[in-house]
């Protein structure tokens, strides 16, 4: 207690605090919603355990930014953001994958959240974090894999010897014909494909429940780039004959009256889409195969392109909240000068 009141955050720790409030209260909204609309009583105790998570993580949270007299982001409320009495929109399928993908979005988040914490109190509470959200990645895979309908990536043969690389062609056969993939080039087109699928679910859901023309066409347009991404993707890993097939559109019912807040829908999409460019990031990084990195960038191009244009959106009806900003010193002396 005495090291709290001695320390202040670090603008790292403000940051991943900040961040975290509002991911945090806009998943308390959609998964209170899921357990509303739950049938599978397999799936109903990993919604509840995911949603005891984030309203645990909205209070201490808060408690903490309180505590250093730092003002609360406004995030999302259940009575504001969330029809809990709307009809089913996905199916419990569906949102068990989407839970599941989730937890691993959560464990990569708060790896690096815990990494840039200084101070024992929050570097214990993203310690904590981890370990729920171990729990909970390894309720939602289990499950998946007793339903038989986890997505594993594809299979490679045995490795029986050790090589090294003798070509410059290994990365720079662009023009030419192309080496067989290796094991994580593999590995992250093939998660890609995936991602962007339950993506374009997530996006056809979004599109018949929003109201406005704008936003509508917005989520429209993102389930054309996904569309063509999974295209992409797919065509990449057809080079070294791997298959994928992959599609969640199924599970999304024919509802169309008013289930999530248009400011809560652009938000996700808004964090999908950077969620999206930093793992095309990665798949730049771990791909010696110019074609690919060529292909990843145009991709991640494109994604803020159409980040933008859902910035536009979310500016022009005051959904977007500005994160915490360092002083602007120049302001306050021209301020002090005018007094």
């Amino acid at each position: 207690m005495k090291e709290k009141k001695q320390i202040r955050l670090t603008s790292a720790e403000i940051a991943q605090l900040w961040a975290q409030y509002l991911s945090d209260s806009a998943s308390q909204c959609i998964l209170l919603y899921f357990l509303e609309k739950v049938e599978d009583e397999e799936i109903k105790p990993i919604i509840e355990y995911a949603a005891q998570l984030s309203s645990r993580h909205i209070q201490e949270i808060a408690n903490i930014l309180t505590e250093e007299k730092h003002t609360l982001p406004q995030g999302f409320k259940v009575e504001d953001d969330v029809n809990l009495t709307a009809p089913r929109l996905y199916s419990d399928t569906y949102v068990l994958q989407f839970i599941h993908q989730m937890s691993k979005v959560g464990l990569t988040g708060y790896a690096a959240s815990l990494s840039s914490t200084v101070r024992k109190d929050i570097t214990d509470y993203y310690k904590t974090c981890l370990i729920d959200t171990m729990t909970l990645f390894e309720m939602s895979k289990d499950t998946l894999l007793t339903k038989g309908i986890y997505v594993r990536s594809p299979y490679f043969p045995n490795l029986d010897h050790a090589d090294f690389v003798d070509k410059q062609s290994f990365m720079w056969d662009f023009f030419g014909e192309k080496r067989p993939l290796t094991a994580i080039e593999v590995s992250n087109l093939y998660t890609n494909a995936q991602r962007n699928a339950l993506g374009i679910a997530t996006l056809m859901g979004f599109s018949q429940v929003a109201k406005s023309k704008d936003v509508t066409q917005f989520f429209i347009k993102g389930i054309e780039i996904a569309k063509k991404h999974v295209q992409l993707f797919s065509e990449k890993l057809a080079e070294s004959d791997i298959p994928v097939a992959v599609s969640w559109a199924a599970e999304v019912t024919n509802v169309t009256s008013h289930v999530f807040s248009e400011k809560l829908m652009m938000y996700y999409v808004a964090t999908l889409n950077a969620l999206g460019i930093g793992y095309y990031g990665t798949g730049i990084a771990q791909s010696p195969r110019i074609d690919l990195g060529v292909m990843y960038n145009k991709m991640s191009v494109k994604v803020q392109m159409y980040a933008e244009d859902g910035a536009n959106i979310m500016i022009e009806n005051k959904w977007l909240e500005q994160p915490p900003l360092a002083s602007d010193r120049k302001e306050l002396a021209n301020k002090n000068n005018q007094s």
